[in-house]
């Protein structure tokens, strides 16, 4: 086993005393090409070129001797410190810090992060990373060949953003770029890069512009102003009974990178609040009133989503892929083309048994597993007497 391993993040500053003292002693040291270029590198150390983290951890676990691995910005942060210290290789880290890509890339937008999300994209969660640039309205990307700023800006299409593309930063070829995202499909870009996707619809909820933060990332009480979720059907204006939307909202379980459906959104309660919840939501609804309500929602409650006109299921050719569907007016029709898409939940109400049952089948047929419920809720006046009586079927469909 190695006798001493120390990471040292490298963000293009000269290195502290604690990283030259590691340097000096060191009878081993991995990094990239690059890094393995840098001046301060000993000449008589053995080299590693890292490609595998997991392949050089092996190596160094082996060496006799003190080993330095060079890491760019922090380490600790989205890096090869979580690998190192895995107890797989038995390895005891000391680690030098340096400062982050995305503070560096923050620092050079001149904009505070606190309040934004940070996500990895890479071939295996590409999609789910633009999910959360759908969801939120600041958020900063690193990225990685075949999952960088042009894949991002082309999954994104339908929704406008500002990029902030900062390449080799802490590099004599660092450059920061700013463009809207239907423009950056037209560049090519260098690695390493970290992107900051900007911007999204303005809250107008009360005390949200200029807030000072206390929690970095999102604020668990942010956005809207009202504490809880299947609010009464008067926060949005419409007549779904708050009962029905938490037994749908329950079982979609919409989270931060999923992106979620909601056909046929009418007022746009369950949209928003899946949004509450940190999912991408695109509401459709065939109506363009609704579709201006559901806008006008999504602003006063501080949510991100996107709105398209159109009737289903034609309307739900060009979206992207779905990780949960909710289908506000049971249609057998719009729920196989659903299940065509294969999202990981789908749900739905019927006011007849008929209809529960061909939606049923149409989700059966398509590969899903169909729980069945019959919802009854009644509101009560003032005086405990009955004012509002609503019952309806309850598909719940999880796919096989």
């Amino acid at each position: 086993m190695a006798d001493r391993v120390t990471v040292i993040g490298w963000d293009g500053s000269p290195p502290s005393d604690a990283a030259r003292a590691a340097l000096g002693a060191a009878t081993l040291v991995a990094g990239t090409r690059y890094h393995l270029a840098l001046p301060y590198i000993p000449a008589a150390a053995e080299q590693i070129v890292l490609g595998s983290i997991e392949i050089a951890a092996r190596r160094i676990a082996k060496h006799r001797g003190s080993a330095v691995v060079l890491a760019d910005g922090d380490p600790g942060f989205f890096g090869v410190v979580r690998t190192l210290r895995d107890p797989e290789h038995g390895l005891e880290v000391e680690v030098v810090p340096g400062v982050s890509a995305v503070a560096q890339g923050f620092a050079r937008a001149g904009m505070a992060w606190d309040d934004a999300r940070v996500v990895v994209a890479t071939s295996r969660t590409l999609r789910r990373a633009v999910n959360v640039c759908r969801a939120y309205p600041k958020v900063a990307v690193l990225t990685a060949p075949g999952a960088g700023p042009v894949e991002l800006a082309l999954l994104l299409t339908g929704v406008h953003r500002t990029f902030v593309i900062c390449e080799a930063l802490g590099t004599e070829q660092e450059q920061v770029t700013v463009l809207t995202s239907d423009k950056v499909a037209d560049h090519i870009w260098r690695d390493p890069n970290v992107v900051l996707v900007v911007g999204g619809i303005a809250s107008t909820a009360p005390g949200v512009a200029g807030r000072g933060g206390w929690i970095a990332g999102r604020d668990p009480g942010f956005p809207g102003p009202v504490r809880g979720w299947a609010l009464p059907s008067s926060e949005y204006g419409g007549n779904v009974p708050a009962q029905v939307r938490a037994f749908q909202l329950a079982r979609l379980g919409p989270r931060t990178g999923d992106l979620v459906w909601d056909i046929g959104a009418a007022d746009g309660a369950v949209a928003v609040e899946a949004a509450r919840f940190g999912a991408a939501v695109i509401a459709v609804d065939r109506d363009a009133d609704a579709c201006d309500w559901i806008s006008a929602t999504a602003r006063r409650e501080g949510v991100q989503l996107q709105v398209v006109h159109g009737a289903a299921p034609q309307a739900l050719e060009d979206l992207p892929e779905p990780d949960a569907v909710r289908i506000g007016h049971a249609d057998a029709e719009v729920a196989a083309a659903c299940a065509a898409r294969r999202p990981e939940r789908i749900v739905t109400t019927a006011a007849t048994r008929d209809t529960a049952e061909a939606v049923s089948a149409a989700l059966e047929e398509g590969g899903y597993d169909v729980q069945r419920a019959l919802l009854q809720s009644v509101e009560l006046d003032h005086e405990w007497a009955e004012r509002e009586r609503s019952v309806t079927f309850a598909l719940s469909a999880t796919r096989r």
